[in-house]
């Protein structure tokens, strides 16, 4: 069971120095994925908690890659219709490429109406551009040349792709998992309501001819009681679960450490490893 944690890119927290040292934090003490959130233009009313503050996610992957040499960089979930699929993907490779290796790519088709009006996408179309970007991103990490609008072009650097993991709920998203992710990022930690579609993936990416999904929800754990946190380890882990993103928000680095803490402690008592 894979631990992760949020890196918080908004609000008070996300300053160079608070993101640089919780990065180094998680790299020391073992845990196994950072994880950032996108949200590319916060209405007024909508601010609390963050001021509207939010710092590019794969910017803040980027700079932690910097400054750590393990842990492992994701974003929950890149909003793919927010950004042409072009420059994205050269991002997304040249994180890949820099990091060594760390990233795994959580993306999704985005639900705010405020920022599709802020960004001039039409909503509507949100489904449909998701998948044409994640069907570009496959054509340009499998190939040295690649062609976008009719032309021709030198995909480079072109590391190994990235996991794909699909955010969201519903039959469309196990859909686009199948076709074009590696696996799913819902968003809750209730084991009895994962196991059902997580074994109806697991079939469907069988028959695909794909390797069983990997399984990483968004949710928070109760730190609070180890006990309890390690019982909810194992009851994930039960149903196909293979990592947590622990989306608590912290004020500093000994707020992010004694959390880390906290995880690695309820996975240890759960009996779990990094692999389970």
């Amino acid at each position: 069971m894979k631990l992760g944690m949020l890196l918080r890119n908004s609000g008070p927290a996300s300053s160079a120095a608070t993101i640089s040292a919780c990065a180094r934090a998680a790299d020391e003490l073992g845990i196994d994925n950072l994880w950032t959130i996108d949200h590319i233009a916060i209405p007024p009313d909508d601010a609390e908690g963050s001021g509207g503050r939010y710092v590019d996610p794969l910017a803040t992957l980027a700079f932690a890659a910097g400054v750590t040499t393990r842990v492992g960089l994701g974003v929950s979930v890149l909003v793919l219709p927010y950004r042409a699929a072009l420059p994205t993907a050269k991002w997304v490779a040249s994180i890949q490429e820099l990091s060594g290796g760390r990233l795994t790519l959580g993306v999704g088709a985005g639900w705010m109406a405020a920022e599709f009006a802020a960004t001039g996408v039409a909503r509507a179309h949100r489904g449909r551009i998701t998948d044409d970007t994640l069907k570009f991103f496959h054509e340009c990490f499998a190939n040295d040349v690649v062609t976008a609008h009719g032309q021709p072009f030198i995909f480079s650097p072109r590391p190994p792709r990235p996991p794909i993991l699909i955010g969201g709920q519903g039959e469309h998203v196990m859909r686009r998992a199948v076709r074009h992710g590696d696996g799913w990022m819902p968003m809750s930690g209730d084991a009895d309501k994962l196991r059902e579609p997580i074994a109806s993936l697991t079939a469907a990416m069988t028959d695909a001819g794909k390797p069983p999904p990997q399984v990483v929800p968004l949710l928070q754990l109760d730190l609070d009681s180890p006990e309890r946190a390690a019982a909810q380890l194992v009851a994930l882990s039960a149903v196909g679960v293979t990592g947590v993103n622990h989306t608590a928000r912290y004020a500093d680095e000994a707020e992010f450490r004694a959390m880390a803490d906290a995880l690695l402690e309820a996975r240890q008592r759960a009996g779990l490893a990094a692999s389970d």
